[in-house]
């Protein structure tokens, strides 16, 4: 993994602690961002602001590729990693796909169930052939 990549899987890393923060605290992500005593790097930020501004065209992509299984009734990380990777993927300068869905499979693998990554890849294939 060159340095640029562990950089942005640590930024990755970052924004889904700070969306997890934000969704256990009822807030927006960008005033969670907006409190934070250091703030991250401009990645991490530029992601977790398009991850609240795309939140509802996410969640809307993610419920039209998980028939049978609300977003609500999701597991929370798997959720946010959908919705952090979903506006990476709705972004037609941001990362391509295969990086977008490798970086949100071993987020899922790492923070959430051990059916995770299987589940956030057939999402996210799902989405990606849709949006890109």
């Amino acid at each position: 993994m060159s340095e640029d990549q562990a950089t942005r899987h640590q930024s990755r890393e970052r924004v889904l602690g700070l969306l997890y923060e934000a969704e256990m605290k009822g807030q927006d992500p960008r005033e969670v961002v907006a409190a934070l005593d250091v703030p991250p790097d401009s990645f991490a930020q530029t992601l977790a602001t398009a991850t609240a501004e795309r939140r509802e065209a996410a969640d809307a992509l993610v419920a039209g590729a998980s028939i049978g299984w609300p977003i609500e009734r999701m597991a929370v990380v798997d959720r946010l990693v959908l919705r952090m990777a979903v506006a990476e993927l709705l972004d037609p300068a941001g990362p391509p796909v295969a990086v977008v869905i490798d970086e949100a499979v071993e987020l899922a693998k790492t923070y959430s169930t051990e059916e995770s990554g299987g589940f956030v890849n057939g999402i996210l294939s799902t989405v990606a052939a849709k949006v890109r």
